[in-house]
C-alpha cells in the first residue's frame, strides 16, 4: 500500500470518514485528539515497521464533517470503516478524545480489536453532577468557538494549563501544531464539543474488567491527573499495564515522540506474542 491520504471507494464506504493510510502489514487504527486530524499521526507513518497505519479524521475534524459526532455514532462509523477495508481485527491506538472513543470501541466490539493502546485519556466522569457541569462547560466553549472564530478559539485552547509543557517544544513544532488546529472547521469542532465531550457519555472504568485484549495505558509523567487515569484503568483491565513517559505532559506523542514510538512498539510486539500463544 503506498503512503498517502486515501478515500478508497469514497468517504461513504469508509463510514463517512476521511482516512489517511501509510505502510503495509498488520493494521493499526490510530485516533487523534480534539482539534487534531489524521495529520496528527503523520510523523509516525514509518514508526512501526510491519504495521499499516490507518488514521481517520474523527467526526467534526479534518474532512470528516458529515458524520454524527456522538461517540456511539463514531464507533459505528469506525466499524463501518473496518468493514469497508475488509479488516476483521486491528490494533487500536487512541489519544485523549480518541482514547475515550477507543475504549468504547474495544468494549463494544472486542472481536475486532487485537490490542488496545490508550494515551492521555479519561475513562469518563463518575460523578453525575460533575458530568452535567462538564457538558455545560463544553457547550459554552462551543458557543464561544462559533462566536469568536477558529483563530481566537485556538489562541484560547493553547493557553490552557493542560498544554503548559508544550512551551518547551521547538518553535517549528508549536507552529505546525497551530496550523493543524487552525485547519479544522469551527462548526465541526463545536459539534464535537457538544456531542462527544467528556461529560456526555457514562464512564466505562468499571466495564474495563470485561476488556478482552491486551491493553496499555500511557500518560506523560508531567500530567498527574492522566497518570492517575492510566493507573486506574490498568488496574481494572485484565492484563492491563500503565506506562509513564518522562518529561512529557498531555501529548506525550508530540513532546517525546521517540519514547512514545518505543513504548507503543513494545506493546504491539507483546500483543502479537500474546495472540500467538492463545492461538
Amino acid at each position: 500500500m503506498s503512503a498517502g491520504s486515501l478515500a478508497a471507494g469514497g468517504a461513504a464506504s469508509n463510514g463517512g470518514l476521511h482516512v489517511a493510510e501509510w505502510g503495509d502489514g498488520e493494521p493499526l487504527l490510530a485516533l487523534h485528539g480534539f482539534t487534531g486530524s489524521c495529520e496528527s499521526w503523520r510523523p509516525f507513518r514509518d514508526a512501526w515497521p510491519g504495521m499499516r497505519l490507518l488514521a481517520p479524521d474523527l467526526p467534526g475534524h479534518g474532512r470528516s464533517l458529515d458524520v454524527p459526532a456522538t461517540i456511539p455514532a463514531t464507533v459505528e462509523a469506525l466499524l463501518a470503516l473496518l468493514d469497508a477495508r475488509g479488516l476483521a481485527r486491528v490494533a487500536l491506538l487512541g489519544y485523549s478524545m480518541g482514547g475515550r472513543i477507543a475504549l468504547r470501541l474495544a468494549l463494544q466490539a472486542p472481536e475486532r480489536i487485537s490490542a488496545l493502546i490508550v494515551e492521555s485519556a479519561s475513562p469518563g466522569i463518575a460523578d453525575a453532577a460533575a458530568r452535567r457541569d462538564r457538558v455545560a462547560a463544553d457547550r459554552a466553549l462551543a458557543d464561544r468557538l462559533e462566536r469568536d472564530g477558529i483563530a481566537a478559539f485556538v489562541d484560547h485552547w493553547q493557553s490552557l494549563s493542560l498544554w503548559r509543557s508544550q512551551q518547551a517544544l521547538p518553535a517549528q513544532v508549536q507552529a505546525s501544531l497551530r496550523v493543524q488546529r487552525l485547519a479544522n472547521d469551527p462548526a465541526g469542532l463545536a459539534r464535537s464539543l457538544r456531542e462527544a465531550g467528556a461529560g456526555v457519555d457514562a464512564p466505562v472504568l468499571e466495564a474495563l474488567v470485561d476488556l478482552a485484549c491486551p491493553a496499555l495505558f500511557i500518560a506523560g509523567a508531567l500530567d498527574a491527573r492522566y497518570c492517575d487515569h492510566a493507573s486506574a484503568m490498568a488496574a481494572r483491565a485484565p492484563g492491563g499495564r500503565a506506562a509513564r513517559i518522562a518529561q512529557a505532559g498531555h501529548a506525550a506523542h508530540l513532546e517525546q515522540p521517540e519514547a512514545f514510538r518505543r513504548v507503543v512498539a513494545e506493546s504491539l510486539a507483546s500483543g502479537e506474542q500474546t495472540e500467538r500463544s492463545d492461538a
